[in-house]
């Protein structure tokens, strides 16, 4: 089978390799559809593993079921999670599934950016496939993980109906904050982002203003919102600007979501009586989704609560993934671009 082997976000080569052997208790995926993840292209976390086959935002059809394995049939189509928790350690148990040890070392084999992939036994058996409804296509379906990611994170943050929201960089994740604050009942929405395209889209998608990220200030969220800053301030991008603006933003009981990654050796200082005390500010970060929120992810695209198709901006075959890569990590005239592995 072919797959896009990463060496580095500008040399990403197509090579054969065997089809994956399943064994007892597993799935052998086809791979129809596999988006491409802001972390793909964040290569200081990638270049030390690298070579290796990325994709986990994934979407395909079921080829091959193993021995011992019920409910499932080939032909089923199906989007998966790549990490999944055990839901039995103390973590698990205190709702904190994203720092559980299982669900940071399972993960597809080899990855989504090939023609067919193995999905492990413990994936199966702890929640990691979900059966996709008719009206739902391979495209749509790989924004399922992403969108997961990001129901969870408004849950951590403990965003409520009506309360303001600042996003503070507008791709894809951004983007994805906005539609569903606006779908659970946000009131005013500002984004913020350094291009041109992305401002567009924040306003496209819900937001009720965008503000040039090198023209923000405080006051200008103020006068947006009633003369108050931001219930909840969510952190989409890495810059250390972002994190200073937020900051600066995050209004009186509020909270402040990290939803990104920072620049590989950021470091901030805060002026710790002047942010926290009295004003019960919360700091809070969040990482991937349980299979719960998965399937609450998949229930919202499916009902087009959250309607992810006009996100979808480029679709491309195998063959053209440096391609894909380089859009992404450009962050120019893209949001979501999907690689059809069997193109």
């Amino acid at each position: 089978m072919r797959v896009a082997n990463y060496y580095n976000n500008h040399d990403l080569r197509i090579e054969e390799r065997p089809m994956p052997k399943i064994g007892p208790g597993e799935l052998l995926i086809r791979v129809e559809a596999s988006g491409i993840c802001g972390s793909d292209v964040m290569e200081w976390y990638r270049l030390h593993k690298a070579p290796l086959i990325l994709g986990h935002e994934v979407a395909g059809v079921v080829e091959d079921t193993g021995k011992d394995l019920n409910g499932y049939k080939k032909g089923m189509r199906v989007t998966l999670a790549h990490h999944v928790p055990c839901g039995l350690c103390h973590y698990c148990l205190s709702g904190h599934e994203a720092v559980c040890e299982t669900l940071r070392k399972t993960n597809f084999d080899p990855g989504g950016f090939c023609e067919y992939l193995r999905l492990p036994r413990v994936n199966i058996e702890k929640g990691g496939v979900f059966i996709l409804p008719e009206e739902v296509g391979f495209d749509e379906a790989t924004l399922v993980e992403p969108l997961a990611c990001v129901l969870r994170g408004q849950r951590i943050a403990g965003f409520k109906k009506g309360h303001s929201v600042l996003v503070i960089g507008s791709g894809i994740a951004g983007l994805l904050h906005i539609l569903l604050a606006r779908a659970h009942g946000a009131g005013v929405i500002v984004s913020t982002d350094i291009i041109e395209y992305r401002l567009k889209a924040a306003l496209k998608f819900g937001a009720d203003a965008s503000i040039d990220a090198g023209e923000y200030k405080p006051d200008k969220l103020r006068s947006l919102n009633h003369g108050m800053l931001a219930d909840l301030v969510i952190v989409t991008s890495g810059a250390d600007s972002a994190i200073h603006q937020a900051l600066g933003s995050v209004g009186l009981g509020g909270t402040i979501l990290f939803f990104a990654p920072s620049s590989l050796n950021a470091k901030i200082l805060i002026s710790y009586n002047d942010l926290f005390w009295r004003n019960e500010i919360t700091l809070t970060s969040s990482y991937a989704a349980n299979p719960g929120e998965y399937q609450e992810a998949l229930e919202l695209i499916s009902s087009k609560k959250v309607n992810v198709a006009p996100m979808i901006t480029h679709r491309m075959g195998l063959a053209k993934i440096s391609e894909g890569f380089r859009l992404v990590e450009e962050a120019g005239e893209s949001i979501k671009v999907i690689i059809h592995p069997q193109l």
